[in-house]
């Protein structure tokens, strides 16, 4: 009886709780695309739960990291997809892992939302680039 109670709480505790990306979304993100487009999930759950001045510090933060990785990938004539992959990594480690538990402690309370409208966005923006990449490398052979 007790624990029947205790899930209709926690039920009713989701119910109340807006929706966010999940701490897994945020580093898949990172990883796949950029820390910034995870930064920008975990940014849009700040916003959501009225934590509006942390969401603008970890915006200003993963775009700054985004800079950093563009400009130490590209230091090397030759740039390194292997250093990319490792800084997304860290980037979506540190958003999914530090900042994510720091401001949102409570995270497995909230309901999770799904991630296609980003996936969409993320892939819309990404897909142009890489082929702008894809063409220019066949233009310099």
């Amino acid at each position: 009886m007790k624990e029947q109670e205790d899930s209709h709480d926690e039920d009713l505790h989701m119910e109340e709780n807006p929706k966010i990306y999940s701490r897994k979304a945020i580093w898949g993100f990172s990883i796949f695309f950029s820390p910034i487009f995870g930064g920008i999930l975990l940014m849009e759950n700040l916003k959501n739960i009225d934590k509006k001045r942390a969401a603008n510090v970890v915006l200003i933060l993963s775009i700054a990291y985004t800079i950093l990785t563009f400009i130490v990938v590209n230091i090397p004539e030759q740039s390194i997809s292997a250093l990319t992959i490792g800084f997304n990594f860290v980037g979506g480690y540190a958003l999914s892992e530090h900042f994510f538990k720091i401001y949102i402690p409570q995270g497995e309370n909230y309901p999770k939302k799904k991630i296609w409208k980003p996936l969409i966005i993320s892939v819309i923006i990404t897909l142009p680039c890489v082929l702008a990449l894809l063409y220019s490398l066949s233009m310099e052979e």
